[in-house]
């Protein structure tokens, strides 16, 4: 296939339709508190927010399933939530995408993650993070495993996306599971990976970490001072040492401005250059390539195409303030 083809990459966006994935992970909601500021506070050398209107929006893996529903799939979500209003309004921005939440866990043990932004006009002045990182209890990873392995057996689902945002849901052993039923049942896999929680996993369709995820995945330190074509030699020797530890089949590493280098199991190396225009906010973009490549590949075993319609929501994306679909 010519995945550089525009035409060829539409055809595949039009079989997103109808794709049915479940994507199970750290699930959040973002909180915007809009203001202006004239003036400083006299208590304090900080600003005055004047507060004039507040939003919320799905984020971490509930933004990757608001991606996937926007982008034309159907979207089964699963992981946990507090049991407190910030868990119910999370749910309510779930409903109002049409994502199936009955696989959601409430835990009154724990809050339901908030990200509130205090913003005057586009500029971001602070952040306030409400969150447990301790790991959630294994009674209810149990709980998500007896939810999702019967639909993945009843060949309901044509893809799974792990989401791991360092939160407390995924253990490596929880991961594997998922990843052995999924192969088992012929669905492919999807994990977009996080450093800070230190997995050795196997059998995965495609991973996604940015570059200096995948240094730390791998263990390794960039160089300090290399050329650009000796940076890559040594992305490539990071991106091999990862497709053999974690036995995944397709590799795309997100290079930031330079775009995306996608490591196939033929150990080819594909460069895609950025598509973004004018980048505003790079706030989600990572989830937004994760949701674009999963759609992709449940449509067509085309690891390029893929990246490269990843890449060109990834730029739409960029060009938007906050976390956008």
């Amino acid at each position: 296939m010519n995945s550089g083809n525009p035409e060829k990459l539409a055809q595949l966006v039009r079989k997103f339709k109808g794709r049915r994935i479940a994507v199970v992970g750290d699930l959040m909601l973002d909180a915007y508190t809009w203001g202006k500021v004239s003036r400083i506070s006299p208590e304090a050398p900080v600003p005055v927010v004047q507060i004039t209107r507040r939003s919320y929006c799905l984020g971490g893996a509930a933004n990757v399933m608001r991606n996937l529903v926007t982008l034309g799939g159907t979207v089964t979500a699963f992981g946990v939530v507090g049991n407190d209003p910030n868990g119910e309004k999370l749910k309510e921005q779930l409903a109002e995408y049409g994502i199936e939440h009955t696989g959601l866990v409430s835990d009154p043990a724990r809050p339901t993650t908030l990200k509130q932004r205090v913003m005057a006009g586009a500029q971001q002045l602070l952040r306030l993070d409400d969150e447990l990182l301790a790991p959630v209890a294994d009674s209810i990873r149990g709980k998500i495993l007896e939810s999702v392995i019967p639909l993945l057996q009843q060949q309901k689902i044509d893809a799974l996306v792990l989401e791991d945002y360092a939160k407390g849901l995924f253990s490596e052993p929880f991961a594997q599971a998922l990843i052995d039923a999924a192969n088992h049942a012929g669905v492919m896999v999807a994990l977009d990976p996080n450093p800070k929680n230190p997995m050795r996993l196997h059998g995965l369709t495609i991973m996604k970490p940015n570059r200096a995820e995948a240094y730390a995945l791998a263990s390794l330190s960039p160089a300090q001072t290399a050329t650009e074509e000796e940076r890559m030699e040594e992305l490539a020797h990071v991106a091999a040492l990862i497709r053999r530890e974690w036995q995944v089949r397709y590799l795309l590493i997100s290079l930031a401005e330079q775009g995306m280098a996608l490591f196939t199991d033929d150990t080819r190396c594909t460069i895609i250059p950025t598509r973004a225009k004018e980048v505003f906010d790079v706030s989600g973009a990572g989830d937004t390539v994760i949701a674009a490549c999963t759609l992709t590949l449940a449509a067509e075993d085309d690891p390029v195409a893929s990246a490269e319609i990843a890449n060109y929501a990834a730029g739409i994306v960029v060009g938007k303030l906050g976390t956008a679909t």
